[in-house]
């Protein structure tokens, strides 16, 4: 078996965080880890993501941003990152890390 293949095998470890409403809408909750702190963002039509809660540009605290549709903008220095990818809006350039979230029966669920 190739490592490709064992990987794919490889079940995703889920840990459970909270329940959905415990994040407000168009907002965030942070989650403490041992590569840094998570936010955890929900929309207005409640999809969920898990970003580093660092801006990629000078390290602000996304989880403090205003979240817009499928975006968080930064407070400090208001780079728009993308909820889905991690990426910052055009013209600013960087990226910061994603994880996997998923909610099942109106709990939210960590990929670790």
């Amino acid at each position: 078996m190739t490592a490709a293949l064992a990987q794919r095998k490889t079940a995703t470890a889920w840990k459970l965080l909270c329940a959905l409403e415990d994040i407000p809408r168009l907002g965030s909750r942070v989650v403490k880890s041992a590569s840094g702190d998570i936010a955890v963002f929900r929309s207005a039509d409640d999809a969920v993501f898990a970003l580093h809660d660092k801006c990629p540009h000078k390290g602000g605290p996304l989880s403090q941003g205003i979240v817009h549709g499928r975006q968080v903008t930064c407070p400090l220095h208001g780079w728009k990152i993308g909820l889905e990818d991690g990426h910052a809006a055009a013209p600013d350039v960087g990226h910061c890390g994603t994880f996997g979230v998923k909610v099942e029966n109106g709990q939210v669920f960590l990929a670790v």
